[in-house]
């Protein structure tokens, strides 16, 4: 009982300390008094004072960063000191609402930009100068660092299906369709599978196209492409390019290759 009475307390403390904010033909309302300006154009979201001066903008970001895992957050920038742009975790105050209701609330109970006085420049200012540390998740995470070893790679496909990282042949793809190009998402299924080779002709693995599942000649497997819903959906179907780099973190072996390459055409000109 007495545990109830506390929990009861603390939400109705909770619900009497809440701001209720609004807006309203681009005009921000906190506890219904006026006291900022909002517009959108090309999905960038200018604040302003309601003078209608130029604060600061917040502008949405949903990326793929590998396969199937996407990241969301902002760009905040100060319209009177633009010397840089960074970016931020932004807050919605329910999973159905948009990025005009998210930017406001963001502003007003994240990133307390906005109070019942206005918007509040210190506070702005403080924010660039102790940029606020990104929370991402495990998943997330992995994934960044999944893209960044792709990205030394600089994994390409050129349009006849050979594989080069950083501009070295290291690999081909066979069973290719007539109508095969290097940028093509792969749309048919197919009743043999696409394969992958390395620069030896030995066997990387396969693209099975009806599960959208791609296997290494060692046993490991992995769906590509999942569908999501809502504004995080993605492609159903991968690019060439996708699944060669997709590989290269499969399979140890691919990547060593890689590196192997790389290394002895340096070693032949620069002799240890």
């Amino acid at each position: 009982m007495k545990k109830s009475i506390i929990i009861f307390f603390t939400v109705l403390g909770i619900l009497c300390n809440a701001q209720n904010f609004k807006t309203k033909r681009g005009i921000i309302s906190l506890d219904g008094v006026h006291v900022a300006k909002i517009s959108n154009k090309s999905n960038v979201y200018t604040f302003m004072d309601l003078n209608e001066t130029p604060m600061y903008t917040i502008e949405f970001i949903d990326k793929s960063i590998v396969d199937s895992v996407r990241d969301s957050y902002i760009n905040l920038n100060r319209v009177y000191n633009r010397d840089k742009t960074i970016e931020l975790d932004y807050i919605s105050p329910s999973a159905f609402s948009g990025e005009e209701k998210s930017a406001v609330y963001t502003s007003i109970k994240g990133l307390k930009i906005i109070d019942n006085k206005g918007i509040n420049v210190k506070n702005l200012d403080e924010i660039f100068s102790n940029v606020p540390k990104r929370k991402l998740d495990a998943k997330t995470k992995d994934a960044y660092a999944i893209r960044k070893k792709i990205d030394k790679m600089n994994i390409e496909v050129n349009k006849v299906g050979e594989i080069l990282s950083n501009g070295v042949p290291v690999g081909y793809f066979s069973n290719l369709p007539v109508s095969f190009g290097s940028e093509d998402t792969i749309m048919d299924k197919t009743p043999i599978d696409i394969e992958i080779y390395d620069a030896k002709s030995k066997l990387i693995g396969r693209y099975i196209t009806t599960t959208k599942q791609l296997k290494t000649a060692g046993g490991k497997s992995f769906t590509i492409y999942r569908e999501m819903s809502g504004r995080a959906s993605i492609l159903k179907f991968p690019t060439y390019k996708a699944l060669a780099e997709r590989m290269a973190i499969m399979d140890p072996n691919f990547i060593k290759v890689q590196e192997k390459v790389s290394i002895g055409t340096v070693s032949k000109e620069t002799p240890n």
